[in-house]
């Protein structure tokens, strides 16, 4: 169910204390952010609604397996998780995507000694009914933009298992190169899992995305810069 769009003005008193409530990447067609209230719901219906293939597993912790209501809950208690768990030293930054107007999706960006790695890695999903529109590939352009431009990430990782080619494409338009293997067991069975390393140089020049970051100084701190 499509909800009214929120006004993001609402949440001021959150980013009085948690000034990640008042950052946001904005793309030509996406909003990325720290989901509160009504987001949150919107998100965690899109779960609920599906973000893959029930006969197939794109992720190495089978959260979608259940029902809907198990996903949706998933997806709040894991946002919630992220913000209650947060150390500078340690973080997860878990961001609701909006395209024009409706959630479709979470853009999720992990780091652990960031202060001194300056490496971070991502990890999304995205609504079933709103793939197949280069919004995959848009949010991750964002949240690469933050990453580089905005904190001064030396490099991003990400991964995805062998038999995940739209994840795999997403990463080689924007530069990633790969950066060995591992096997996993998920379901009860061994998968094959590609990680996949972006350095700057690579991001800078495979950058076609226009984006804008703000609200990110009030926040330095928190991320352990």
């Amino acid at each position: 169910m499509l909800l009214p769009a929120p006004d993001w003005n609402d949440f001021a008193m959150s980013r009085q204390f948690w000034p990640l409530y008042g950052l946001r990447i904005t793309t030509p067609r996406l909003e990325l952010a720290l989901p509160d209230g009504d987001v949150l719901d919107e998100l965690a219906g899109v779960a609920a609604d599906g973000v893959h293939d029930e006969a197939s597993m794109p992720f190495s912790v089978p959260w979608t397996d259940g029902s809907p209501q198990d996903r949706a809950r998933a997806t709040f208690q894991h946002v919630l998780g992220t913000v209650a768990a947060w150390r500078p030293e340690k973080w997860t930054l878990s961001l609701a995507v909006r395209c024009e107007g409706r959630t479709v999706g979470r853009q999720d960006f992990v780091a652990d000694s960031f202060p001194v790695t300056r490496e971070g890695q991502t990890g999304s999903w995205l609504g079933l009914a709103h793939q197949g529109r280069g919004i995959g590939t848009e949010m991750r352009a964002a949240v690469l933009h933050l990453a580089f431009a905005g904190l001064g990430a030396r490099y991003v990782t990400s991964a995805a298992m062998t038999d995940n080619p739209r994840s795999l494409r997403v990463s080689e338009k924007l530069g990633y190169r790969p950066d060995g293997m591992l096997v996993e067991s998920v379901r009860g069975k061994a998968r094959t899992v590609l990680r996949l390393r972006l350095s700057r140089e690579d991001w800078e020049a495979h950058r076609t995305v226009p984006v804008e970051v703000a609200g990110l100084e009030p926040c330095r701190e928190l991320f352990g810069v």
